[in-house]
């Protein structure tokens, strides 16, 4: 049982799946670094310039004060950061547009490479046999209805 299943993780590793998984955190994990900068070091500063100097991350709606006695905290302060909200939807915006740009780039590049007439691109081989079959059986298909038309 224990031989199995280790039997099957390795089938599972080999067979690239947890090698794409790897590439996609570690790439991922880059992109979220790039997107921060973007978001923290490049947009924010134009919009919190447009509203006064106002630091987003900080921004937030009091609904009860921090109560001192003494100079000590009695009550703690309850607000809603909706800052942090507006800084992450500005994140979520560019990660979904540049993920989409990247899927749309693949795409493209993925269709370039499996039409079989398109000589500038290599085509997989899978694609060519496939392309080879459906020629074949369309050339079958016309012999077929050639000698079922002679026969009638």
């Amino acid at each position: 049982m224990k031989f199995k299943l280790f039997k099957e993780f390795k089938e599972f590793a080999v067979k690239g799946n947890m090698i794409d998984i790897a590439i996609g955190v570690i790439i991922g994990t880059a992109f979220n670094k790039v997107v921060n900068v973007l978001v923290k070091e490049v947009l924010m500063p134009p919009l919190s310039f447009m509203t006064d100097s106002a630091n987003w991350e900080n921004r937030k709606l009091v609904l009860r004060e921090a109560l001192l006695v003494n100079g000590k905290t009695t009550k703690e302060e309850i607000a809603i950061g909706y800052g942090k909200l507006i800084e992450a939807g500005v994140d979520f915006l560019i990660i979904a547009f540049s993920v989409f740009i990247v899927v749309k780039l693949m795409n493209s590049l993925k269709k370039e490479a499996e039409d079989p007439k398109n000589a500038k691109v290599v085509t997989p081989k899978n694609i060519e046999l496939m392309n080879k079959t459906n020629e074949l059986l369309e050339k079958q298909n016309e012999y077929l209805q050639k000698v079922l038309a002679d026969r009638k």
